[in-house]
């Protein structure tokens, strides 16, 4: 698929770096240089700033970029940073703020499926706020958006895996945060990513929806699921939409991916040509699902269908499902 770095948190390029996370001396002169700069995140939520209107009138955001001795970073201090990469020959770097307790938590809306919360640090600016990534990742460039999931997976990964999986004693963070070392066994400990495959199955000019329980009414999406072990991605894709709603694949082709960091998910978007029609679903594992016409589509893509809400953009479902209307698969 030509345009497939196109798609949210794909495509920015970014230089990672990745030969000055075993230099402790580069590092800290990085730490220290004028230059650099750090995103700030508090529990998963980047810290996010309101930029003048565009040339159409539309409010901006983008992820703010903090000297690497502000004042706020002084909540980060029992954390160590995480080197995300190079901007311009710059260093960024990633802190986590989530030693910091606001005076009020709406813990509804923190745990959500859409949290529209926003949280104000007082050692910064009132545009300057802590929101959910899922909420913004629209709104801001490709390379924001690649720093913000990078940090926001990052630091759920150590948050999760602070102790040793093959003993049990407490790790510790090195590689400038792209590595757990554990002292009292000598494991190490990479981030981890799941693979996911998700689904554009088509048959003649339908296409299969689904929806799991919990979702919000009239949010539906294409059908996904974890690789297992010993597993091609083909065959992941024929497994899950037979065990979820009991329709079978055939031919299996690649389409796109997206990392999506809630919390640690490498999305592996794929087009499969379904060999039956009759669906049969798992009530354990989804809700509903059916046939929507392409017709039918182009009504839920405006907001005009009367079950069907439009897909969330953003997400790889959806830009799917925008390129399959518009024929723009190859």
């Amino acid at each position: 698929m030509r345009i497939a770095e196109t798609v949210t948190f794909g495509g920015s390029g970014l230089d990672r770096a990745a030969e000055l996370r075993s230099d402790p001396a580069a590092l800290k002169d990085l730490a220290r240089a004028a230059d650099s700069r750090t995103i700030a995140l508090w529990r998963g939520k980047p810290l996010i700033a309101d930029s003048p209107p565009d040339d159409q009138g539309r409010p901006g955001t983008e992820l703010v970029r903090l000297p690497m001795d502000h004042p706020v970073l002084a909540d980060a201090a029992a954390i160590p940073p995480i080197l995300l990469g190079r901007e311009d020959g710059n260093a960024v770097f990633a802190h986590d703020l989530s030693a910091w307790f606001p005076e009020t938590v709406d813990d509804s809306a923190f745990n959500s499926f859409l949290d529209r919360s926003e949280q104000h640090h007082p050692a910064l600016p009132e545009t300057q706020r802590f929101r959910e990534l899922r909420a913004a990742m629209t709104r801001i460039s490709p390379r924001d958006a690649e720093l913000a999931a990078t940090a926001r997976a990052l630091y759920l990964w150590h948050r999760s895996h602070r102790f040793c999986a093959r003993c049990g004693a407490e790790g510790a963070m090195t590689q400038a945060g792209w590595q757990r070392d554990c002292a009292a066994c000598g494991a190490h400990h990479f981030p981890r990513t799941d693979p996911v495959v998700i689904m554009l199955i088509t048959r003649g000019n339908k296409v299969l929806l689904g929806r799991s329980h919990g979702w919000p009414e009239g949010m539906y999406s294409l059908l996904a699921g974890f690789i297992e072990p010993g597993e091609t991605i083909e065959a992941a894709v024929r497994r899950e939409v037979w065990e979820e709603a009991g329709v079978r694949v055939g031919a299996v082709s690649y389409l796109a991916s997206q990392p999506w960091p809630f919390p640690a998910s490498l999305m592996l978007g794929c087009r499969g040509e379904a060999t039956s029609d009759e669906i049969t679903i798992d009530p354990i594992e989804i809700e509903d699902a059916l046939w929507v016409t392409r017709e039918e589509m182009l009504d839920v893509m405006a907001g005009q269908h009367d079950k069907i809400l439009a897909p969330r953009k953003g997400a790889i479902a959806g830009f799917l499902l925008r390129n399959w209307l518009a024929d723009r698969l190859d």
